[in-house]
C-alpha cells in the first residue's frame, strides 16, 4: 500500500515506511542532538524532516525546500566497505537531484555551532540541478 510522501513522484513501500518510523523512535544520541537544533524550523525557518524515505533510501534528515539530505556518520562510516557504499548512495541521490551533506557524529556532539553553520550554508546554495517531477518542486 503506497504511503503519503513529501518527495514528489515516488511511491513508498509500506515496509520501508515502517523501517523509517522505527528509526525515528530509536535515534542515535547525535541524531537526537541535531534534531533538537533543527526541529520546528529552528534554523532560520528551514523545515527539516527526520528519517525521510527518498527513492528507497531512508535519509537521516531532509529539507524539502532545498532538496538537502543530511547524513550523520559515526565510526562505522570509516570502514572502507561502508565508505564505498555511502559514496554510491550519495551519487544516486545526487543524480536524483538531491544535495547530500555528510556530518560526523563527533562534530554534532562537540561543535554544534559549526554544524549549524555548515547546514545553513548548504541551505543557501543555489538549487542543485533537478530532474523534472523530483525534489524541490511543489
Amino acid at each position: 500500500m503506497p504511503v503519503k510522501n513529501i518527495v514528489i513522484g515516488q511511491k513508498i513501500n509500506s515496509k520501508i515506511y515502517g523501517a523509517a518510523k522505527v528509526l525515528r523512535s530509536h535515534q542515535t544520541p547525535s541524531e537526537e542532538a541535531l534534531w533538537c537544533l533543527l526541529r520546528n524550523n529552528r534554523l532560520e525557518g528551514y523545515h527539516f524532516r527526520r528519517q525521510q524515505v527518498i527513492e528507497g533510501f531512508v535519509v537521516d534528515f531532509y529539507c524539502h525546500a532545498n532538496a538537502l539530505v543530511i547524513e550523520l556518520d559515526g565510526s562505522i562510516h570509516n570502514d572502507p566497505d561502508q565508505h564505498a557504499h555511502d559514496k554510491e548512495r550519495d551519487e544516486k541521490l545526487n543524480q536524483l537531484g538531491f544535495r547530500v551533506l555528510r556530518i560526523k557524529n563527533d562534530d554534532v556532539d562537540n561543535q554544534p555551532d559549526f554544524v549549524l553553520n555548515l547546514i545553513r550554508e548548504a541551505c543557501q546554495l543555489p538549487p542543485f540541478p533537478f530532474r523534472e517531477g523530483r525534489a524541490g518542486e511543489g
